[in-house]
């Protein structure tokens, strides 16, 4: 049996949920080496494990969901899911990511060391203990059936423009693929969530503001970018072995990156200015044309905002949600997340 061409994707912060605890124990060997890694880098700087973090004997937001723990644990569950996927079933064509997710990417593909990446992540995250910056604000641009909604689109513009003109700050932070995630000053976050119109979907209401994340891909973030320029400019950025993939859909081949240009973005740009996520699984899969997406965990997180990315994109033919759910039924779907267990069993 042929492999399957494969689509890395990898989660942003704050996918560690109450459902995922305990989710790194009993993991197989390849795994628990990068748990390991992980935990002596945290271990070295007086910090919690993530085994500490993942076996504690409750979820506890103050302490799971904070930057300076949630990051490394993000990132962490993801790259063990990735140490468990089946190559013999798998070819990696192409990774990217959300948001911090860009990190955790940036080792996936090889261009940073395993253990690089793993001081990148924790001091990147370890910047927020205590300095929260102001916000983001999730907003749904997307109708129930997932088809794009152009007034609503134009309302959350004209909510931007006018929150501006009193003097504060708000602006896109991520497009991820149907949701605006809307970054501002504690002003600016207060007003978004007052003026944006009440969505509801499914369950969920709109519009929700993400507990404990700063503005992060916004200018309020340029002193976290500075501190990093002079704490991680020093990390071993190499071309990547497999194509990757940025915010800015642009795209790092093996042999030929510009290692300046990673150093650079990882940085300074992706810090400072907005992540579109779904302009670049777009590209992703225009230029590796996978016959499978997977997400990687921990969560479902990407689940969600990935189909509609599939639908809108209308790739392999899929046109609408109706049309996904047949393709996710068959016995070949194209997107597969860690975060599900049964889809997981499908990785294995």
């Amino acid at each position: 049996m042929s492999r399957r061409r494969a689509l890395i994707v990898c989660p942003g912060r704050g996918s560690y949920d109450r459902a995922g605890l305990g989710q790194l124990q009993d993991r197989p060997k390849a795994a628990r080496q990068i748990v390991e890694a992980c935990d002596e880098w945290r271990t070295s700087m007086g910090r919690p494990t993530l085994t500490e973090l993942d076996s504690a004997d409750a979820y506890r937001s103050s302490k799971h969901v904070a930057g300076e723990h949630a990051s490394l644990l993000t990132a962490g569950c993801a790259w063990a899911d990735l140490a468990d996927l089946n190559r013999e079933k798998f070819e990696i064509v192409g990774v990217c990511g959300n948001s911090m997710g860009w990190y955790t990417a940036l080792a996936i593909a090889g261009a940073l060391p395993q253990t690089d990446a793993i001081r990148l992540v924790d001091t990147m995250g370890w910047y927020q203990k205590g300095n929260v910056v102001g916000g983001q604000v999730l907003y749904p641009l997307t109708d129930s059936s997932w088809a794009y909604d152009d007034a609503l689109a134009g309302t959350v513009e004209q909510v931007l423009a006018d929150i501006c003109a009193e003097g504060h700050y708000v602006g896109w932070s991520i497009r991820l693929g149907g949701y605006a995630v809307l970054g501002g000053d504690k002003a600016g976050v207060k007003l978004l969530l007052e003026r944006l119109p009440k969505q509801q979907r499914g369950s969920r209401a709109f519009p929700i503001q993400l507990p404990m994340h700063s503005a992060f891909h916004t200018p309020l973030l340029q002193g976290t970018s500075t501190q990093a320029f002079s704490d991680l400019s020093h990390l071993s950025f190499q071309a990547p072995n497999t194509l990757l993939i940025n915010g800015n859909s642009q795209v790092f081949r093996p042999g030929w990156a510009d290692l300046a240009q990673i150093r650079d973005y990882t940085l300074g740009q992706q810090v400072v200015a907005p992540y579109d996520f779904t302009a670049s699984v777009k590209t992703a899969l225009s230029i590796t044309a996978p016959d499978v997406v997977i997400a990687l965990g921990p969560g479902n997180s990407l689940g969600g905002p990935l189909a509609r990315i599939l639908v809108n994109a209308n790739w392999q033919g899929v046109r609408n949600r109706a049309d996904f759910d047949v393709i996710q039924k068959s016995r070949a779907p194209m997107l597969l997340s860690f975060g599900v267990s049964m889809q997981r069993k499908a990785l294995l």
